[in-house]
């Protein structure tokens, strides 16, 4: 027999699994030193999302932008992403043809009646469809929905083509306003106003809600054009109305014109001032996911 007071005492441990990864585990790492979390969280039931805070946010966005992928890739489920995908082409097309057809007659509107609005919406809708066939661009390649340097590229070309759309409305503008040139009013140019308000205000709002799912500045960027030709489509009804009860006040609609080439123009280079920089530090990741 062994003796008892040769034997040494031992302390029992206590029997709880330990956790390697105490911290929220997300994609499979762990949380880094210094960030663990020692305290007591509830268990969360299987289907409940996981919820994060703002700071964790932070992080997750610049982790993800950091690997050349948009915030979207965190957001949502591969299937939901691209079933946004295909939303996005279908609104795309659609406000191609719808924005093609509402060039055209604005532009006829513009030479009929000499009104600088109109012909500010007809170079908007023109805008307006470059900027749907850039999108479509964009979201051609089913593995590139999350991919930041292709958006990028997409709001960069977006940016220039805002520039040279915005100088093209601001000189046919102040041409009108310094030959004195007053806007003839009729039937016609009030069936267009009308029609483009509403359908580009329609279009802008059905891009801005998938840009924001999508977290795609280059689909919010093409909402922000479909406003401004809903903005620019009512502004050809107020200046003619206003026009045809006061008509010393001819000066109102070149100075729309005048206003919505300066929003658009200061639009294009701001965000030529946020792209160009990010395109460069994603310029080497080409991975699409």
């Amino acid at each position: 027999m062994t003796d008892p007071a040769t034997q040494e005492s031992y302390p029992v441990p206590d029997p709880t699994i330990v956790d390697p990864c105490p911290a929220t585990v997300r994609n499979g790492q762990c949380a880094p030193d210094g960030f663990t979390n020692n305290h007591h969280q509830p268990a969360k039931a299987p289907g409940q999302p996981e919820t994060f805070t703002t700071g964790q946010e932070m992080k997750i966005t610049d982790s993800v932008e950091g690997e050349g992928l948009l915030e979207s890739s965190m957001r949502l489920k591969p299937h939901e992403a691209q079933s946004y995908r295909k939303k996005a082409l279908w609104v795309s097309w659609v406000s191609i043809v719808v924005t093609l057809i509402l060039a055209v007659a604005a532009f006829t509107v513009s030479f009929m009646r000499h009104s600088a609005s109109a012909f500010g919406f007809a170079f908007d809708a023109t805008l307006d469809v470059l900027s749907s066939v850039i999108v479509l661009w964009r979201y051609s390649n089913a593995a590139a929905v999350h991919c930041a340097h292709r958006e990028y590229i997409a709001c960069v070309v977006l940016g220039i083509v805002f520039i040279l759309s915005s100088l093209c409305i601001l000189g046919k503008a102040i041409h009108d306003l310094a030959t004195r040139v007053p806007p003839e009013v009729d039937d016609f140019l009030y069936s267009v106003s009308v029609v483009s308000g509403l359908t580009c205000a329609l279009l802008a709002v059905a891009k801005f809600m998938l840009g924001r799912v999508l977290t795609s500045r280059a689909l919010i960027t093409d909402g922000f054009n479909s406003m401004v030709g809903a903005i620019m489509g009512f502004s050809i009804l107020i200046s003619a109305e206003v026009f045809k009860h006061h008509p010393d006040v001819w000066f109102l609609d070149g100075t729309m014109g005048v206003l919505i080439g300066l929003i658009i123009l200061a639009y294009g280079v701001k965000l030529l001032r946020d792209m160009v920089p990010r395109v460069r530090q994603t310029r080497n990741y080409e991975r699409f996911e």
